[in-house]
């Protein structure tokens, strides 16, 4: 009978590994064992983290997840006990198709080798074998569309920059996620740079480029570091090194405005100045980055190329479907069991993604929000939606850059638009007059009908103001801004309804529409909910005084036996 012998092991250290504590575990690994431990990236189960992988000599390897740094954790996974032992769901594996993912979380980020023995550059050898116009006819071919959301054709902008002459030209990788709820491109980043820059090298050469720039927000600290040690590995290994030209490669970190993942804000603020985007013509592709040519796509765009070129633009196009092709990343959060990364072919529904990839509950979700806070709702009724770039867009909302926001029944909707236009109303530049101020009067609207004040034309007026606002904002900004309102009065009419005619909240969220209620006959008087208020609202005979309670369900969270809940305001104790 044949053994098998640990060789090494692999613990995912990128940022929502170490948020879960996974350099806590690497230190008690290290304690415990000689045997060579990997810092690897994130393979995309989040929900898991931390996970160690125990690789064997035949190249088989067993996955533990949720590993705690204590004594008994790290025996267990010494000795390959059953506990914690973590396995990919099914449904996951039947629907997922790892190409921009391949590597993320299987070797070591900033480990050149590491990367070209698993496939690492050849992409970017192959390209160098083929004319300019023959690699941009190839990303032509694969049908890539940009995947920061806008959907253009990459080839095609390609096409443009390349069609400028002369070197004095440069390619930025947009790295400015900004989107609550979405980490693709961080994750990317942190995973695989080699594999991002290598799609950046790739363009420059394509295009004539001669200058690179990578622009990151600062809050991605574990990313920019990935990014650093793996440029001046390029530049030891001189693989920017094009004959005619070196390619310069750097990285701005960008102070984390909304804004600036539009193109020509983002030139500004690499230029020095405020972060605003400009009116178009002219394009970037004409006059750009220090007025010269320049050409902008997003992390996963770039993190796609070196797929393309490895297999060849018609392979790569035989994935997806008409409405997009190739593979998604979507960020999944919200109400569901395995939240994460996931990687799968454009066309695969809602229905795929949220409950047999996410594990959510089928009876308990309402909706789902793609697209950041400027995408829009989409309800449960609909998640037969294959998901690409058209069919997201004839529901009201919008691919994005790929967050997904999983919505459960016990969510109020109008409180959920709140929540999105509150950040983009913020995040707006004040450029424009339409969404500087048309985007702060939706807010005060919706601000006015959560707190039961609001009335029937306030619904016609909010959809006034978005159709006008999508219509004359400058930018992307303003333009998709109202998307999360306009989509939730097409479908949850209902609930706005309520909260303007009956002044009531069916998800007891919005808090002047509710009041705390405490049932005595649960309650064992043991007083925490006392202990815990921060504003002294309940009585020593365990009374909850409405006029003094901020409802910040200290209360609800703290009672052993479920006797407080939120009631409809008015509602007897």
């Amino acid at each position: 009978m044949s053994t098998r012998n640990i060789t090494k092991f692999k613990i995912g250290l990128a940022s929502c590994g170490i948020a879960a504590g996974g350099e806590a575990v690497l230190a008690a690994l290290r304690e415990a064992t000689d045997l060579p431990i990997l810092e690897v990236g994130c393979i995309g189960h989040c929900y898991a983290e931390p996970i160690v992988e125990v690789c064997f000599d035949d190249g088989s390897s067993v996955m533990y997840g949720n590993v705690k740094a204590d004594e008994k954790s790290i025996r267990n996974i010494l000795a390959l006990g059953t506990d914690d032992r973590f396995e990919i769901p099914e449904a996951r594996k039947a629907r997922e198709s790892l190409k921009v993912l391949a590597l993320a979380g299987r070797i070591v980020p900033t480990d050149l080798s590491d990367y070209t023995a698993n496939g690492g550059y050849e992409g970017l050898k192959k390209a160098l074998t083929l004319t300019p116009e023959e690699v941009i006819n190839e990303v032509k071919i694969s049908g890539l569309r940009g995947r920061g959301g806008g959907g253009f054709p990459t080839g095609t902008k390609w096409g443009f920059l390349a069609a400028k002459p002369g070197f004095d030209k440069t390619v930025i990788c947009n790295a400015d996620e900004g989107d609550p709820g979405a980490f693709m491109d961080r994750s990317l980043m942190e995973s695989v740079p080699h594999q991002v820059l290598e799609g950046m090298l790739i363009a420059a050469y394509a295009t004539g480029a001669g200058r690179l720039i990578i622009y990151c927000r600062a809050e991605y600290p574990l990313a920019i570091k990935h990014l650093k040690i793996a440029i001046e590995q390029i530049n030891q290994a001189k693989l920017n090194d094009f004959g005619d030209r070196t390619v310069e490669i750097s990285i701005k970190e960008g102070a984390g405005a909304f804004v600036c993942g539009e193109e020509t804000a983002l030139i500004a603020s690499l230029e020095g100045q405020r972060g605003m985007p400009r009116f178009r013509p002219p394009f970037p592709t004409d006059r750009g980055y220090q007025d010269k040519p320049t050409m902008i796509n997003n992390v996963e765009t770039f993190g796609n190329i070196p797929v393309i070129l490895r297999e060849g633009g018609e392979v790569f196009a035989k994935t997806g479907s008409d409405g997009g092709r190739g593979t998604k990343l979507f960020a999944l959060a919200g109400d569901l069991k395995y939240p994460g990364l996931v990687e799968v072919p454009m066309g695969t529904t809602l229905n795929e993604i949220v409950f047999e990839i996410g594990g959510a509950d089928p009876g308990k979700v309402k909706a789902v929000q793609t697209g950041g806070p400027s995408g829009g709702c989409i309800p449960v009724e609909l998640f037969d939606t294959p998901v690409d770039y058209d069919s997201l867009r004839s529901l009201g909302a919008i691919m994005g850059s790929g967050g997904m926001i999983v919505i459960g029944n016990d969510r109020c909707m109008v409180e959920t638009a709140r929540y999105f236009l509150d950040f983009t109303h913020r995040e707006s530049c004040g450029k424009c007059t339409f969404c500087r101020v048309g985007t702060t009067r939706m807010y005060e609207i919706l601000e006015k009908i959560v707190a039961g004040k609001g009335c029937e034309n306030d619904l016609e007026l909010l959809e006034d103001l978005g159709k006008k606002i999508k219509a004359g904002s400058l930018c992307g900004l303003g333009q998709t801004a109202p998307n999360p309102v306009l989509a939730t009065l097409r479908y949850y009419r209902d609930e706005y309804l309520e909260h303007v005619n009956d002044h009531q909240c069916r998800a007891r969220q919005c808090n002047a529409l509710v009041d705390i209620a405490l049932d005595k006959t649960k309650c064992i008087k043991c007083k925490l909910c006392i202990k815990t208020c921060p504003v002294n609202a309940i009585s020593s005979d365990f009374v909850i005084d409405p006029a003094v309670c901020t409802r910040c369900n200290s209360c609800l969270d703290c009672c052993p036996k479920n006797a407080i809940s939120r009631v409809a305001k008015g509602d007897k104790q």
